[in-house]
């Protein structure tokens, strides 16, 4: 018996330390929402993201404040974000916005700009039919 309590004590123990730390990740993680699953939320003062692409004609920059609707193919949700937006933040390109959902507006602190890796010299050569909502 003695034994055996060198390994199960000790197994134990980092059972228990792992099984801790799950519940710690778990808690701590922010997975990211479209706008449709955002809208079928309860508001709430749970933090959360929110993915889309910025509507064009929609950014409204303030002093300290930028105001702009988030897009998923046919579904809209107005941002009010609070800070200074990256500096390649602009309509059309895709953000991803983290804070609360109020039930009417996505009030939000941090913001990350998605782009791609490849750069372009022109405009012109941008491939719209890869960067579009599939029809499913």
């Amino acid at each position: 018996m003695k034994r055996y309590a060198k390994f199960v004590i000790p197994a134990v123990a980092i059972v228990g330390v792992l099984v801790v730390l799950m519940v710690n990740l778990s808690s701590a993680l922010v997975y990211y929402n479209t706008p449709a699953e955002v809208q079928a939320r309860e508001p709430g003062q749970s933090r959360l993201r929110l993915a889309g692409q910025v509507v064009a004609g929609s950014v409204i920059e303030a002093d300290t404040t930028v105001v702009f609707s988030v897009q998923d193919c046919d579904i809209a949700v107005s941002v009010v974000h609070t800070g200074t937006p990256p500096q390649l933040f602009s309509e059309g390109i895709g953000v991803v916005v983290e804070g609360s959902w109020n039930g009417e507006e996505f009030v939000s602190d941090t913001m990350l700009v998605m782009h791609d890796e490849q750069y372009r010299a022109d405009a012109e050569d941008y491939d719209k039919d890869l960067h579009t909502c599939s029809e499913s």
